[in-house]
């Protein structure tokens, strides 16, 4: 077994986050040194802004899905062209409204519609 077929954040999408939070984190660092609450927030915001910047990032393909891969999809630089249509069990893809179907086995994606309760029969 390799240790590929599991590199979950071995992505872009995942190393470029890392990059800005560390970046955030060394902003944040120099915030607490210097007693500075300006700098201190600048940092938190660069952290909150790495987040946002991976999830970007993995909507857009660069990010991969939990789990075992083919091996053509081991390398981190490998885009998921499969991330339109969101990974199944991924929160990331949940928050963007991505991978709520479900497919039967004719092929056809049926989508859970949450039903509202009935304004009609509450009123009598």
């Amino acid at each position: 077994m390799s240790a590929h077929q599991y590199d979950e954040g071995h992505t872009v999408a995942g190393w470029t986050g890392f990059a800005v939070a560390t970046a955030g984190s060394v902003v944040l660092g120099l915030g607490v040194v210097m007693v500075s609450a300006l700098v201190v927030a600048g940092g938190l915001a660069v952290v909150a802004g790495s987040v946002l910047v991976t999830w970007v990032l993995h909507l857009s393909g660069w990010g991969k899905a939990p789990g075992r891969r083919p091996r053509e999809q081991w390398g981190w630089r490998t885009r998921d062209l499969s991330a339109r249509e969101g990974h199944p069990g991924c929160v990331g893809c949940r928050l963007a409204g991505r991978g709520r179907g479900r497919v039967r086995e004719s092929g056809v994606v049926v989508t859970a519609v949450p039903s509202a309760p009935a304004a009609a029969e509450t009123s009598r």
